[in-house]
């Protein structure tokens, strides 16, 4: 089986995701993330809609529009 690691790149300020080419032309409001492959020990909540971290309780009412991430 292929491995799925790779590195995604998102907005600090909107929580989407960017293109490589706008985290490099603007660093400072942008971070990349590795996912895939071995999964952390810590889990993260995200909205669907804004891509946004959310509290556990906040996914846990809207499981239709959150997602959960192990990193």
């Amino acid at each position: 089986m292929a491995s799925n690691e790779h590195d995604v790149n998102r907005s600090a300020r909107t929580g989407r995701f960017v293109k490589e080419s706008t985290a490099r032309k603007e660093p400072r409001t942008t971070t990349t993330e590795h996912v895939g492959g071995d999964h952390g020990d810590r889990e993260v909540h995200r909205s669907t809609s804004t891509g946004r971290f959310v509290k556990k309780t906040t996914a846990e009412l809207h499981p239709s529009t959150t997602e959960t991430q192990r990193v």
